[in-house]
């Protein structure tokens, strides 16, 4: 393949000409954690300086929980394992591409057992630095060339030959990392205002489907009624796995593990018009749920299709749909099943006697369309926050390797 001009062939790829590979070594010094016998017990305290190790590296930063801390005079013995600010710090046992910059607020902490100080100099930016350590092509490196068979171990002699690609000069080093750094705060956005919506709409539901909070309009007891009483409800089956002409491309047959969100409309395994012709299909947006070992999950039928015999369908109702979604949600089926050989158990009697609070069906309405439009809000946030990832991703990959240019 011709080569784009402006950019060269190098070990760890194509790479713009002004580029320089390097060897890690030659643009960082190293320093690996003390080895346990250098701390005591008595040493550990409650409040003191923190130890960091792997477990305290989580998506590019220092979660000081569960936290590990040392008096001031053990880490006094230990000065030069301690962390400052623009130091990375470096998980060198198990999983690869464990790595964080050091913050000022973090300046002073340990570098505990399990990981390792990379210093960077003045040619090597440490947020640049950091990208490229947690890069799949570098993790993928480091493991190919890391010792040990049950755990990889990363050592100092591991890293200092790594190869890796620097821009030429410290300010575009600092943009690449400034752009993934609006990515990450992006994406960190994204998802604590996901948690906030998904908090509310727990509040919501304990509220509104407990009766705690009534919408305008509505007032007056609610009825207690019997599953059974306000919808029929049926139980998928299996066809005969002798039989392979039942089993291939035709219609959608759900097991368990196919319930993974409101509305499901695929599954892993399809059954064939030949094994379809012999079993009740099961409409369009009727209310599902999983009834045998795996109990109580919920999702409505995103096509016409088909279930295995441990999940049960929700017939004609005599009840608002969507609320009763919600209220099974929180119902516990531990006071209707029984234990069996596999697990947990219903059937079809104790389905049936399941009682759920029931008010009038406008009021189920109302509650059902308010949950229903948070849900609708929190499915946005969630497709939002994937695409948010994703692009992060891409960026990260074109950036690191100079394919987009940013100075």
């Amino acid at each position: 393949m011709e080569l784009k001009a402006g950019y060269k062939q190098t070990e760890v790829g194509v790479i713009p000409k002004d580029w320089e590979l390097a060897r890690l070594g030659t643009v960082a010094n190293f320093r690996t954690g003390p080895f346990g016998s250098a701390l005591h017990k008595s040493d550990y305290v409650y409040g003191g300086i923190p130890v960091i190790n792997p477990m305290q590296i989580i998506d590019g930063k220092i979660v000081n929980t569960p936290r590990m801390a040392i008096s001031e005079t053990a880490a006094q013995k230990l000065s030069e394992f301690r962390l400052f600010e623009h130091d990375i710090v470096i998980g060198r046992r198990g999983e690869m591409g464990r790595c964080a910059v050091v913050q000022l607020n973090q300046s002073g902490w340990l570098c505990g057992t399990g990981s390792m100080i990379v210093r960077p100099d003045a040619r090597l930016e440490s947020r640049f630095a950091q990208r490229i350590l947690s890069s799949p092509p570098v993790i993928a490196a480091i493991e190919a060339t890391s010792v040990g068979t049950t755990m990889i171990n990363l050592n100092q002699g591991t890293l200092s030959n790594l190869q890796i690609p620097i821009p030429p000069t410290y300010a575009e080093q600092q943009a690449i990392a400034e752009t993934l750094s609006d990515a990450d705060a992006l994406i960190d956005s994204v998802e604590q205002l996901l948690t906030k919506k998904r908090q509310i709409k727990q509040g919501a539901m304990q509220e509104l489907l407990t009766g705690q909070r009534r919408l305008p309009g509505f007032s007056g007891a609610w009825d207690v009624r019997s599953l059974g009483s306000i919808c029929d409800i049926s139980m998928g089956r299996t066809p005969s796995r002798l039989n392979a002409a039942f089993w291939g491309a035709g219609y959608v047959w759900l097991s368990i593990s196919d319930l993974k969100s409101k509305v499901v409309s695929t599954s892993k395994e399809e059954v064939t018009p030949l094994a379809a012709a012999a079993m009740r299909s099961i409409r369009k947006g009727t209310l599902l749920m999983s009834f045998k070992l795996s109990i109580g999950r919920l999702c409505f039928a995103g096509c016409d299709l088909f279930t295995n015999e441990a999940i049960c369908s929700f017939n004609n109702p005599r009840a608002n749909t969507d609320f009763l979604y919600y209220m099974l949600g929180r119902t516990d089926f531990s006071l209707y099943g029984k234990q069996a050989v596999k697990g947990f158990t219903l059937n079809k009697e104790s389905l049936n006697s399941v009682e759920v609070p029931y008010p009038s069906l406008e009021e189920q309405t109302a509650i059902a369309s308010i949950l229903s439009a948070m849900d609708d809000e929190i499915s946005t946030l969630e497709i939002r926050l994937q695409k948010a990832r994703q692009l992060k991703q891409g960026m990260t990959q074109e950036l690191l390797a100079g394919r987009i240019r940013l100075v």
